[in-house]
């Protein structure tokens, strides 16, 4: 399915539902979004996932008829795995996350993003999954040979933190688990966490701010620590969002380039014999914005006679 997520092009969900495991979870996207898809006669996959008030129940569902649909996907994409639950919950039977895998591994054209609240759980499986994968994958297709290189090198692992004590819990378990990429996502982010000489092994940091419902702000230091230890151990960072809230000056300055957005449809619109183009450099990170206008301006072509 096609997604608004900043960092990925689509997502996948052979599982669905969950449980709340910390801070993080209140006011989670999933759940509010299950709750309108429970209700939804074509999606009944999302049936009992949350209860009369929205909350996840802890059914999981294992939505069989998604399991092959990445292999129905010629285009290369980033797959973001399980948006609507977390494949590595207690219900999900180390034999399902072995076809998941599976599939991962023969739709090997895209690349997958698997992010987890329970890491500790993956160093787990991962003892003598790649045989077990082996055997789903010639199940599959009748193949004989193996299912390739551990760990895959198409798939990405990533654990989620909101503050010191979960990353501390959460990340050392991530770090011993084999992966092609590790990374981590501080979504949403509800205190500060010092990542300083913490980032070895780690590809590649998200950092978002909550949103919904009740959401709690996200100081800009907190951010701005982050992607300096990113800076200084030369890992890619991601700034998603500020989620519900924004600082004043980011505010003012978000209003000013839809302005000047506004201004140049407007001129584009009074001279239409010209094409102009205009970009918007935005760093919300110091709270700076530098409005370019790009007039390349060429004569249109008049009609053939």
């Amino acid at each position: 399915m096609s997604t608004g997520i900043e960092w990925t092009d689509e997502t996948w969900n052979p599982v669905v539902g969950c449980t709340r495991v910390s801070p993080g979870c209140q006011h989670c996207y999933a759940e509010r979004m299950a709750k309108r898809l429970s209700k939804n006669p074509s999606t009944p996959q999302y049936a009992g996932t949350v209860d009369d008030n929205g909350r996840w129940t802890g059914q999981v569902n294992l939505v069989e008829s998604a399991l092959l649909k990445p292999l129905s996907w010629r285009k290369p994409r980033m797959v973001f795995v399980n948006s609507m639950s977390d494949l590595f919950h207690e219900s999900v039977p180390d034999e399902y996350i072995d076809k998941v895998f599976a599939v991962m591994a023969q739709a090997h054209h895209h690349t997958y993003q698997v992010l987890t609240k329970r890491p500790e759980r993956i160093t787990e499986w991962a003892a003598g999954a790649h045989l077990r994968m082996t055997r789903c994958f010639r199940n599959f297709h009748d193949y004989t040979e193996s299912v390739g290189p551990w760990p895959l090198p198409n798939v990405w692992l990533g654990t989620s933190a909101e503050n010191q004590a979960t990353l501390d819990e959460r990340l050392p378990h991530l770090l011993a688990t084999p992966a092609a990429v590790r990374f981590l996502s501080l979504e949403p982010l509800l205190g500060p966490i010092d990542v300083r000489g913490r980032l070895d092994g780690i590809d590649w940091v998200i950092v978002g701010g909550e949103s919904g419902p009740g959401a709690q702000p996200m100081h800009p230091d907190w951010v701005r620590s982050i992607r300096d230890a990113c800076v200084e151990a030369e890992v890619a960072f991601f700034f998603k969002q500020w989620g519900e809230w924004l600082p004043q000056s980011v505010a003012n300055s978000e209003r000013a380039a839809r302005y000047a957005a506004w201004d140049a449809a407007r001129d584009a619109a009074m001279v239409n014999q010209y094409k102009k183009q205009t970009r918007l450099l935005f760093d919300v990170l110091n709270g700076r914005v530098d409005i370019v206008k790009r007039a390349q301006r060429k004569l249109a072509t008049p009609d053939a006679k």
